[in-house]
């Protein structure tokens, strides 16, 4: 007599063998939809898309936003930073943000001198 573990294992096994031969799985587009095994960007509690926004100082801005950096100057806070200098008259420079990094003032490149 067979065990009866035996003879459910052929079909479950068969099935399987058919399963990864079909064409069903294979032509999905790989570019649709979410991709859920990769963590969402967040910004404090909330998800943003980063192709239309970007998280600054916690809050989620659209990515062509302004602000303005010192009396004469504007920058793309999602960008940019605008830094005070702290020596000789106040004057305000904009620095590029590095990608990957926590970017600060004194580390950063600089990106232009705003007219006083």
């Amino acid at each position: 007599m067979i065990p009866r573990r035996c003879i459910l294992g052929v079909p479950v096994c068969i099935t399987i063998f058919f399963l990864q031969g079909s064409k069903a799985v294979a032509d999905a587009p790989m570019g649709s939809g979410l991709w859920l095994c990769q963590p969402a960007p967040r910004c404090g509690d909330q998800v943003y898309d980063p192709l239309q926004h970007c998280c600054s100082d916690d809050t989620i801005l659209p990515l062509n936003r302004t602000r303005q950096c010192g009396p004469n100057c504007t920058f793309w806070p999602c960008l940019e930073l605008c830094c005070p200098e702290s020596f000789g008259p106040k004057r305000f420079v904009v620095k590029l943000k590095v990608l990957g990094t926590q970017s600060q003032c004194p580390s950063s490149p600089i990106s232009r001198i705003c007219p006083s």
